[in-house]
């Protein structure tokens, strides 16, 4: 699909990535992710950009999503601001355009963000992911993460028998101290209202650091209270989907009170949606960190050179470029528990755009 405007050319195409191994949440087992490029031209600069949703999750996952995006290139020459407002409600589109026509600027189409991490000479300590599986995959997974030098690990929770991820969490804190490694769990929303603290309480035997989205959101009076009676810290994820405006935002982080939020890029309106997040959230004390929703490594890498922009310290949620059989060779290397920018590695994004 190819448009032509009065200065830029705009274009899209789909990509179907596909996991290495079938990856488990509580909402079902991953095979497929499906993401979509936006690429613009404009005489002898190019820029690339990444549109990826999360098939009953994303608030843009609708049937009219080719025909957004269609839109969006179709009217490229409104520039970024228009169609920003335009396509408030496809969030995932908004942060594909940003990263396209950031690429478009940059020197680099690839250098969104110039930086100590793009040069080399800094990384950004994240999180190692495990997945929801059987009892033995979750637990080699765990040791495979240690292994490789995390001291940080995210284990997804909630699919399996609640008493095996416990027995799980107790074998890992009989070997590793909370100095050794910091455990944050995800529930995705897998727990029910009415046990949900009983639950939490169970979990913070474990020095658990926190707990994304421990119940189904929408649920704000359920929410603010586990957040008010918690053990330990809860974090806000699927909770901000679909909230548009800064008065919305506001009110739901002042009813719930958080003691963090989770920023997905892709799902809350890219860079100005987080940072409108981020805004709120920091004058309600209420902290955050950054994290993927399995984009590609074009995805990752805008995501990742903004948020070593940001200087959070924390942990992020960055290191998901690794799971796809088809992904495209990018200098992003994971090593020892951080994501680093290689500039010995060259990139090959070999779609035909």
């Amino acid at each position: 699909m190819l448009i032509f405007g009065f200065m830029l050319k705009a274009q899209y195409k789909k990509y179907i990535l596909n996991f290495k191994t079938p990856s488990g949440t509580s909402r079902g087992v991953m095979t497929t992710k499906e993401t979509w490029f936006i690429s613009l031209e404009e005489n002898t600069k190019k820029g690339i950009g990444e549109c990826g949703i999360l098939r009953g999750l994303s608030i843009d996952d609708g049937p009219d999503y080719e025909d957004k995006l269609r839109w969006a290139c179709d009217n490229i020459n409104l520039g970024l601001e228009a169609l920003l407002y335009e396509l408030t409600e496809q969030p995932s589109i908004q942060f594909g355009l940003e990263m396209a026509f950031k690429s478009l600027e940059s020197k680099n189409k690839y250098i969104l963000f110039p930086s100590a991490f793009t040069k080399a000479n800094d990384a950004i300590s994240i999180n190692g992911l495990v997945w929801m599986g059987t009892e033995d995959f979750m637990r080699q997974q765990i040791i495979e993460k240690i292994k490789s030098g995390f001291n940080c690990i995210k284990l997804k929770i909630g699919a399996i028998d609640f008493k095996t991820e416990l027995n799980i969490l107790k074998s890992i804190r009989k070997e590793f101290s909370v100095a050794d490694i910091e455990i944050r769990v995800d529930a995705n929303g897998a727990f029910a209202a009415t046990d949900a603290l009983e639950k939490l309480k169970q979990l913070s035997d474990y020095n658990i650091h926190s707990i994304e989205q421990p119940i189904q959101p929408k649920q704000l009076d359920d929410m603010a209270s586990l957040c008010e009676q918690t053990p330990f810290p809860i974090a806000l994820d699927e909770e901000l989907i679909g909230v548009f405006s800064t008065e919305d935002k506001k009110e739901l982080l002042k009813t719930i009170n958080p003691q963090y939020i989770i920023l997905k890029p892709s799902l809350i309106g890219g860079y100005q949606g987080s940072e409108a997040w981020i805004s709120i959230a920091e004058k309600l004390n209420v902290k955050w960190w950054i994290t993927s929703a399995l984009e590609s490594n074009i995805g990752l890498n805008a995501i990742a050179q903004w948020t070593y922009t940001l200087n959070n310290n924390l942990p992020q949620g960055l290191g998901t470029g690794s799971l796809f059989t088809n992904n495209f060779d990018s200098p992003l290397t994971v090593k020892n528990g951080t994501l680093q920018y290689d500039n010995t590695q060259d990139w090959k994004f070999n779609l035909d755009l």
